[in-house]
């Protein structure tokens, strides 16, 4: 098993990447969170891997964190989900997002990430549900939001910001804030940024 892979980022193109490691030229697929954060071409980079053997060739994954690779094998591990579809997950939520998707049930958060309906988006929550170390950290000990940051998120969402903008717009308004006023101050923040 290749666990982990240092060496000069050669090319790039979403979402495979090649990285030469002593002179062997080694092709990764990688989410598009640990894409965006790759270096540039020709210099040093190094990720976590996991290699994945099957009848028809061998296929390398990487990513930038610990907790994207343990996420994408509990993945690996749900009946009918397979690297594309865990990759899919990975490129369109941070395992953050995914964590609190999962803790809170929110399968319509699933259903955005192309590859997945409804009855897989069902099953994900379902077998998740405390497979996940942060989404069992989440569930234990820090509070959901409350509904008022749940309708900020969506009417950010609805002005057209990203879930990861607006998540991180929400995140430090304080609590019993009403609706408006905590629109007003999440975009006063994404002003800023």
């Amino acid at each position: 098993m290749i666990g982990r892979m240092a060496g000069t980022l050669l090319e790039k193109s979403p979402p495979w990447i090649v990285v030469d490691v002593g002179g062997i030229g080694y092709e990764l697929e990688v989410p598009m969170s640990t894409f965006c954060d790759l270096p540039g071409l020709g210099e040093p980079v190094r990720l976590r891997t996991h290699l994945v053997v099957r009848e028809d060739g061998h296929f390398l994954y990487g990513f930038a964190t610990e907790p994207e690779r343990a996420t994408f094998r509990q993945l690996l591990r749900i009946s009918g989900i397979g690297a594309r579809i865990a990759l899919a997950v990975l490129s369109g939520m941070s395992v953050a997002e995914l964590s609190q998707a999962v803790v809170r049930q929110e399968g319509a958060r699933l259903l955005r990430v192309p590859g997945i309906g409804k009855k897989t988006a069902e099953r994900l929550l379902l077998e998740l549900r405390d497979k996940l170390p942060q989404a069992t950290a989440i569930a234990g000990g820090t509070p959901s939001p409350a509904p008022a940051a749940d309708d900020v998120l969506n009417a950010l969402s609805a002005l057209g910001y990203t879930e990861r903008e607006a998540l991180a717009a929400i995140a430090e308004l304080p609590p019993g804030l009403a609706v408006a006023e905590g629109i007003r101050q999440a975009l006063r923040r994404l002003a800023r940024t």
